[in-house]
């Protein structure tokens, strides 16, 4: 796999997890510990892209 082609999965990876963020918090019985584990996914998925493209 190319380097761009994985850039390009892992900003879809990226972007499903800001969904699944966004709709955890508009439910205020959300789990808080799953929450915070879809945040540090999303967090490294953004670090590795930011890796990747520089």
């Amino acid at each position: 796999m190319s380097v761009s082609a994985h850039l390009v999965e892992l900003k879809k990876k990226h972007e499903n997890l800001s969904h699944e963020v966004e709709q955890a918090q508009r439910h205020p019985g959300s789990d808080a510990l799953h929450l915070s584990a879809l945040k540090k996914q999303k967090l490294k998925l953004k670090e590795e892209i930011e890796r990747l493209s520089s």
